[in-house]
């Protein structure tokens, strides 16, 4: 089996374990077990508490002010962190758990300046770990256009204001989330609103850092940083069936 095809079944797999084939052929042709929507969202409720209560305390303290720490970088990945057990926890596929953990090295080494290459680094091996687990079927290249037709303009435009040792590894990284982007739009929800968010964060970021600061800028980097993580997360988990009473 090409191994996108295995990719794509684990993103989107769905099951349950007290509901078998063989069972699922006791509701008749064209008939599934409806979904207790209740009990799904106590459930996802319950393991992303962790998450929404690690992003209160670093929006609360505020980290991007303060000097850089091990303490500042710790409650700055522990959101994602949270958002990686919590996949274990659903019995997720791995790709997007090592994904959350490649984050999760990025946002430590950006809390420094001077690592700031290897949190970009960080950053491109888990855009490649979702590209790898988003697949690559269906193509639906039409979609690609719009992508392309927005990140390259303001690629150049950034390219002009980078240090010229940056331009390189920009240009590369630039690719791999525009991909990401594209194969996002093509999953749908809430995976093609994760890569949204994720392609504003980052586009935010460097034109805050290398064109001209924002205002609040460093808040919208992190707010739709943190929600293009918790999106991208929510779209890998198994999706269970309940049957109704």
């Amino acid at each position: 089996m090409p191994l996108y095809q295995q990719c794509q079944g684990c993103w989107h797999q769905t099951s349950h374990p007290g509901v078998s084939e063989a069972s699922m052929g006791s509701w008749g042709e064209g008939q599934r077990p409806k979904p207790d929507f209740r009990l799904e969202w106590l459930h996802v409720g319950k393991w992303l508490s962790p998450f929404f209560v690690t992003c209160a305390v670093y929006f609360l303290l505020w980290i991007p002010e303060d000097p850089p720490s091990w303490l500042g970088a710790l409650v700055k990945c522990l959101p994602v962190l949270c958002l990686a057990l919590y996949l274990r926890a659903r019995g997720s596929p791995s790709l997007p758990r090592a994904a959350l953990l490649c984050s999760a090295v990025g946002d430590a080494c950006l809390i420094w300046p001077q690592a700031f290459f290897y949190g970009m680094a960080a950053f491109a091996s888990a855009h490649l770990l979702y590209l790898w687990a988003l697949g690559w079927a269906p193509l639906r290249p039409r979609l690609l256009l719009p992508v392309v037709l927005v990140c390259i303009p303001y690629s150049v435009i950034l390219l002009l204001h980078l240090p010229p040792d940056l331009a390189l590894p920009f240009s590369g990284y630039t690719l791999v989330l525009s991909l990401v982007l594209w194969r996002g739009l093509v999953r749908g929800p809430p995976a093609s609103w994760g890569a949204l968010f994720f392609t504003l964060s980052d586009s935010v970021l460097a034109w805050h850092m290398f064109v001209r600061p924002l205002p609040h800028g460093r808040l919208v980097v992190m707010t739709t940083y943190y929600a293009a993580q918790l999106l991208l997360a929510l779209s890998a988990v198994p999706r269970s069936r309940h049957k109704s009473p």
